[in-house]
């Protein structure tokens, strides 16, 4: 007379595991989507950071260039001065020696 309980129940106790199994796989598979596509974004991530270290290594290294042409433009500045001093010398003594230059015959 309890028999079509106990089936019953049997029943319901598999049906129940089916579906556990079934929400066990269903979570399965969006727990391995969601691990895919956080190891896309941190790879992604990365790139971009790797993309952004490489183009700070570039302007770093143009800030050192920096740093060489303003010691290279300072030797420049210095030997544009000498120059200068030595036109100034070169002018003073054509002044000096003008008059002479203009007696002595040119060939």
């Amino acid at each position: 007379m309890w028999d079509w309980a106990i089936w019953a129940a049997l029943i319901v106790v598999g049906l129940a595991g089916i579906a556990a199994f079934v929400l066990l796989v269903v979570r399965a598979l969006e727990a391995w989507r969601a691990v895919q596509e956080t190891r896309r974004a941190v790879v992604g991530g990365l790139d971009g950071f790797a993309a952004r270290a490489e183009a700070a290594a570039n302007k770093l290294a143009t800030a050192d260039d920096t740093a060489e042409l303003q010691e290279s433009l300072g030797r420049l500045r210095l030997s544009l001065a000498r120059l200068a001093v030595l036109r100034e010398a070169i002018d003073e003594a054509e002044d000096t020696l003008g008059g002479v230059l203009a007696i002595v015959p040119h060939r």
